[in-house]
């Protein structure tokens, strides 16, 4: 028997909505990557670009357990001396809760070409408004489980 290789011909993308509203960062973050990485399809190949397009909600409402909204720390450099900065996770989500989400499943795909091609296929909004009525009116039923 031979081993099973999508091509990108048989790829059909879907789109799905899912509603961040207090739904756990990590828990809710798993669930995106496995659909942008298409491993929830029986088609999947670690080499193709299987996945689906995400479209989050109410990114603003999503909760983490424990200290972490205190204590979690967003780093980042300038590249000019003395450019460290460090943002905690509470301050980041008063201010772009989007990049909250992005950021977690960022972490979670492949860091590669096609990790940067599944990223582009996931939109996240801070509330319930999103312009993609359009495309995810038959999934919106689905993802309400």
């Amino acid at each position: 028997m031979k081993t099973y290789s999508a091509r990108p011909s048989d790829i059909e993308r879907e789109w799905h909505i899912i509603d961040a509203s207090d739904k756990t960062l990590g828990r809710l973050s798993t669930r995106i990557a496995r659909l942008l990485m298409g491993k929830h399809k029986p088609m999947f190949t670690p080499s193709q670009d299987t996945g689906d397009f995400v479209v989050v909600i109410n990114a603003e409402k999503v909760h983490v357990t424990g200290n972490k909204a205190s204590q979690k720390l967003y780093y980042r450099h300038s590249g000019y001396p003395g450019g460290f900065k460090s943002v905690t996770l509470e301050k980041t989500m008063q201010n772009h809760p989007t990049r909250v989400i992005e950021h977690a499943v960022k972490g979670m795909l492949p860091h590669t070409r096609l990790g940067a091609r599944m990223r582009k296929r996931l939109r996240v909004y801070a509330g319930e408004k999103h312009p993609h009525l359009a495309q995810t009116k038959d999934n919106t039923e689905k993802e309400a489980k």
